[in-house]
């Protein structure tokens, strides 16, 4: 099943690629059978959890038994149990002796802390015995919106090293490849804060999206939630309706609650993005023929701010009836964009213009400035019906989906990869990229890039993901590590392959 009870009771100034904040942690994925010193400490996670039925079940009543991850030390076999259907897990020891130990550890933060003194379902191998397991217990804590992962982990009798296998979850929420990337995004979101952990404010915009896209893409509307919690936490912070010093910051978030407008019908989503889109508008002006700036100490003028204020103020036209003013701004902003010279002779945007000059400054090619502007385009022709919007469109997305430097061995990479790790911002570049590809090739009749999409996707689900499902920067592979920047742009990129796939 993929829709648990949960969702029954619920709802640098001159290189913008550098961005202000410079993320700190980055979580390296564990080693697939890591050998790691016993643990102590203190956590949360370890208080009894009930839902379909309480921690502490027997296995042999589970209705599943799938194994998907273990581990091994000094001979002994450690193997993670799932019981799908019901939503548990247990952990057991093989090959062994006894007095040798298993147990289970349960995150909900995606495996960066867990319950370390609880050690649950902790045994012994029996007297007589050479294997053991635990009792089953709750992957998710659905009564307080904690998505679970679980590893087992395991000892011998005679020795202090523990081994514990990779971490891993059942099949709720997690059925197919999409919802899978959506859970495993879920595990970053902070419910205090509306945010998600392990990235930046910018970022956590395009992770709401990312989590809509998947519930209307899926159907799975079990983190619905998400979207009010963020939206009542974090209206007041910054400049207050999600607007800030960064004018593409705030073009992110009034994308983000157009989306939320879409899934739930309720105004003040869209109230909120106007009053984004508003706030763009007043930072545009001649400087350089037109467009707006990048932040408010007008220092730049660059193209995913300009990209963003296309595609919001179309959306809002496309959303408010009998309006022209986001209408005429629309158009004004794409004759402006598409004259100014950020389109290189390649069809390809660099990420600026030199205010000196007002010319193309010459600096990088990243993948989500390809990308947005398909997406604001194909607001456009919505709104419009012209259909040289979506000619310019395509000829963008032919130029970025065939280019050998944005696809070296046909897989989309941005500039410095895969010696880069990506930075805050870079991780989430190549998911935008994907979404506003699948727009465009929705609206195009013989839908193009499907097999672009779904190769991307078979590539990153092959080589660069772990066994929960978390992501990495590399779609080519390896992974590298995962937090929520990565697994946004993951996800984006699942959910524009399964909406390819659809038609």
């Amino acid at each position: 099943m993929s829709i648990p009870r949960l969702a029954t009771g619920l709802q640098s100034p001159t290189r913008p690629s550098i961005r202000r904040f410079v993320r700190l942690l980055a979580t390296a994925s564990l080693a697939a059978t890591a050998t790691i010193p016993a643990l102590t400490g203190t956590s949360a996670a370890a208080a009894s959890i009930c839902d379909k039925y309480c921690d502490g079940r027997d296995p042999a009543l589970a209705a599943g038994d799938r194994s998907p991850v273990s581990a091994t030390i000094y001979s002994r076999q450690i193997a993670l149990h799932l019981d799908d259907a019901d939503d548990m897990a247990w952990g057991s020891i093989d090959n062994g002796n006894p007095a040798d130990e298993v147990w289970l550890d349960r995150s909900f933060d995606g495996g960066r802390s867990w319950s370390q003194g609880s050690k649950l379902g902790d045994t012994t191998v029996p007297t007589g015995q050479r294997g053991w397991r635990t009792l089953m217990y709750n992957v998710d804590d659905w009564n307080n919106r904690g998505v679970g992962a679980v590893r087992a982990c395991g000892k011998a009798g005679d020795r202090a090293e523990v081994a514990c296998t990779p971490w891993a979850r059942t099949t709720w929420n997690a059925g197919n490849r999409s919802t899978a990337a959506a859970t495993a995004l879920m595990m970053y979101y902070d419910n205090g804060t509306g945010l998600w952990t392990t990235t930046n404010w910018w970022n956590s915009a395009n992770a709401l999206t990312a989590i809509i896209d998947n519930i209307r893409i899926a159907g799975m509307g079990s983190y619905q939630y998400a979207v009010a919690t963020t939206y009542d936490a974090n209206r007041s912070a910054q400049g207050g309706n999600f607007r800030n010093d960064y004018l593409d910051d705030t073009g992110w978030w009034g994308l983000a609650w157009v989306d939320a407008y879409d899934l739930t019908g309720d105004t003040r989503y869209l109230d909120t993005a106007r009053a984004d889109a508003d706030w763009m508008t007043s930072y545009s002006d001649s400087v350089c023929g037109g467009g707006v700036w990048w932040r408010t100490q007008k220092d730049y003028k660059n193209a995913i701010a300009n990209e963003l204020y296309l595609q919001l103020t179309a959306a809002l036209h496309n959303r408010i009836p009998g309006d022209t003013a986001y209408l005429n701004r629309a158009k004004n902003e794409w004759s402006w964009f598409k004259a100014s010279g950020m389109i290189n002779s390649a069809n390809l945007i660099n990420d600026g213009l030199d205010l000196s000059t007002c010319k193309n400054n010459g600096q990088p090619v990243y993948s989500y400035n390809q990308g947005v502007v398909l997406n604001g385009l194909a607001e456009l022709y919505r709104a419009t019906g012209d259909s040289s919007l979506l000619t310019d469109a395509r000829r963008l997305a032919d130029a970025s989906t065939t280019n050998p430097a944005l696809n070296p061995n046909g897989i989309l990479a941005d500039p410095g990869e895969p010696q880069s790790n990506g930075g805050g911002d870079g991780p989430s570049f190549k998911g935008v990229y994907a979404r506003g590809l699948a727009v465009l090739n929705k609206a195009l009749g013989d839908h193009p890039y499907t097999a672009y999409l779904n190769r991307q996707a078979d590539s990153a689900y092959a080589h660069d993901r772990n066994a929960l499902d978390q992501y990495g920067y590399h779609w080519a592979g390896p992974l590298d590590s995962t937090d929520a920047a990565r697994q946004q742009s993951a996800l984006d990129l699942m959910n524009a392959a399964a909406a390819a796939s659809s038609g």
